[in-house]
């Protein structure tokens, strides 16, 4: 999953092949620390991941963290598995936070059919709110970055997501602030003419009480309709503005159509979305809110279309920090298997020394949802604050990391076994 958000290349390929994936429901599940990234500061491997991974086809994973490397501007890194609980990481590129390239990347990568990464950073750049750049492979081991556009605030910043991918290998995805009203964008990138991207937003969040969302944190996702799919963590209809789902449409003519179908804050209904979201098979959509709910602590829920363009929204999980036995706050998006369980991260929990959790929704008789947990994190060993989301391996284990924590206290990247 890419960095607290989904990223899918294509229609709903990724939801689809999750679903497909054949995994027995644990009944034990084991959390361990495949590797420990360095301490604040020029950490030679990087430090502070947040965005979360994703697998080549050899079973290799990839990320970045927001801080370390050569010019303590972040890292793009790749880690092998070696099978026996550890792994090696490699840096594949330093970004520098002294020129003008982009730096501080919070989200996670996303792969194209030619095997060239593209991402975002947070910040940096000409001009200093964040970047959208390429990773070209060498045939030597290196890697070649390439910035492909240059956010400038008129047209968004403060970029926080993935991108995705269309058939055409076109590049979508939000900036968190910027555009027409400073409510953030959702943007796209064309190829063009001697490899030159075209940049042009698609909506400009305006953030007005009421009638839009603001601020979207979390990526995109495309149904088979070629329509766009992702949340805003504030506006709407209820209470100064707790969030949005939100869907674009294609116009004709370049232009897009935005409809609100889910105005979160109404009652015990969840707050503050921070993620993207994911489809099933059946065309349902499945997200998180961070706070909310009716133990205030963050919720999953499900958006179900109810025809003529319209959606319903039913929560189907309340988190609690009534005991050490439950995390809140979801920080992640949500996972499903191929028995229709779902799987994420909370980014704390109840206790002196809890910091966050791997957790399990099953679905039972009428409409209930039971939660285990998988995996919980404490400070000094297993890491602290996971938030990048979750990615299943081909035997059914998955991977994450924490933001802080373990031995050098700048993150973990973490794996737990069924």
């Amino acid at each position: 999953m890419c960095s607290r958000k989904v990223s899918l290349g294509s229609a709903v390929i990724l939801a689809v092949a999750v679903a497909a994936l054949t995994m027995a429901t644990p009944a034990v599940a084991q959390l361990k620390i495949l590797h420990n990234f360095g301490a604040a500061g020029f950490a030679a491997g990087g430090n502070y991941p947040l965005g979360g991974l994703i697998f080549d086809n050899a079973g290799n994973l990839y990320g970045t963290t927001q801080g370390g490397g050569t010019y303590n501007g972040g890292t793009v890194y790749e880690f092998t598995p070696n099978g026996s609980g550890g792994g090696t990481e490699k840096v594949l590129y330093n970004f520098n936070i002294n020129a003008k390239d982009g730096y501080g990347p919070e989200a996670g990568l996303v792969f194209d059919g030619a095997g060239n990464l593209y991402g975002t950073t947070n910040v940096g750049g000409t001009h200093g709110v964040g970047t959208v750049y390429e990773l070209s492979p060498n045939s030597d081991g290196s890697w070649t970055e390439e910035i492909l556009h240059n956010f400038s605030g008129a047209d968004g910043g403060y970029p926080t997501a993935c991108v995705i991918l269309d058939a055409a290998g076109n590049l979508y995805g939000t900036a968190s602030q910027g555009g027409g009203y400073n409510a953030g964008v959702v943007f796209e990138l064309k190829h063009g003419a001697g490899g030159v991207w075209g940049y042009k937003v698609l909506y400009n969040f305006s953030g007005t009480q009421g009638t839009d969302g603001a601020y979207p944190i979390g990526g995109l996702i495309w149904d088979a309709a070629g329509n766009l799919y992702g949340t805003t963590q504030d506006g709407g209809t209820y209470n100064g503005g707790r969030g949005t789902v939100f869907e674009l449409h294609p116009r004709g003519g370049g232009s897009w159509g935005e409809s609100i179908q889910h105005n979160f804050g109404n009652g015990q209904d969840g707050e503050y979305p921070q993620t993207s979201l994911m489809f099933d098979s059946a065309g349902n959509l499945y997200g998180t809110t961070y706070e909310g709910g009716a133990r205030l602590n963050g919720t999953v829920f499900k958006m179900t279309p109810t025809g003529g363009g319209s959606w319903s929204e039913t929560v189907l999980y309340n988190f609690n920090d009534s005991s050490l036995d439950e995390g809140v706050f979801v920080s992640s998006g949500v996972m499903m298997d191929s028995a229709g369980n779902l799987y994420g991260e909370t980014a704390q929990g109840s206790g002196s020394t809890y910091y966050g959790s791997v957790f399990e929704l099953t679905p039972g008789a009428g409409g209930a949802w039971t939660e285990t947990q998988l995996g919980t994190f404490f400070k000094q060993t297993l890491g602290n604050g996971p938030q990048g989301g979750l990615v299943f391996d081909s035997a059914g284990n998955l991977y994450g990391t924490t933001q802080f924590g373990g031995p050098g206290g700048g993150g973990t990247l973490f794996e737990v076994t069924p």
